[in-house]
């Protein structure tokens, strides 16, 4: 009789049934320009079709040219996707065509959540959200976060939210995730 796999299990009468595997979720932190992005495309392996799903907006020339800068990181078999928004419905309607995911990045989708006016106490029922999306794929999902804790405390109000916010985020997501690296000044620390 075959021995089970994580991707089939044994039911009633020997036969085999395949069953659905869950996705591999690993958490890339660093501080800013710590080389976190770079670490994550190499952290997807050679694992295709693959997608890089980019939270940023050129809202003004210098991210522009800090987008570029991304792109031409990135190989062309990435498939680049723009999602400042909604990534658990991005992730209900095209994860499941992938093998490898890169969300760049978790802070910047919050600050977009903030600007269209989510309030700090609805960001857990997003993250749950996109949590279960990531989960219902079957990819090696990467999600890439600033680390922004290590720093002196911000002197304004709202960057102190804002640090105070991303940071529980971060820890909710470094909780559910099979794996957490940490990135510092381009050497990959592995956490989990």
């Amino acid at each position: 009789m075959p021995v089970p796999t994580r991707s089939t299990k044994i039911v009633k009468r020997g036969m085999k049934k395949t069953s659905r595997r869950r996705a591999k979720l690993v958490l890339v932190l660093g501080g800013a320009s710590s080389g976190k992005s770079q670490a994550a495309l190499e952290l997807a392996g050679n694992a295709a079709p693959k997608a890089f799903v980019a939270t940023g907006q050129a809202l003004d020339r210098e991210m522009a040219e800090r987008i570029r800068r991304h792109q031409r990181m990135r190989s062309p078999d990435w498939e680049t996707m723009e999602v400042p928004v909604d990534l658990a419905g991005w992730f209900r309607k095209q994860g499941q065509e992938y093998r490898a995911i890169v969300v760049d990045c978790l802070t910047l989708w919050l600050s977009n959540l903030g600007a269209t006016g989510v309030r700090d106490d609805a960001v857990n029922d997003h993250v749950t959200d996109l949590l279960r999306a990531i989960r219902r794929t079957q990819a090696l999902v990467l999600l890439v976060s600033n680390e922004l804790g290590l720093g002196l405390v911000p002197l304004g109000r709202s960057a102190r939210r804002f640090r105070d916010v991303a940071g529980r985020v971060n820890q909710r997501i470094a909780a559910e995730a099979d794996e957490v690296h940490f990135i510092v000044s381009g050497q990959t620390l592995r956490l989990k």
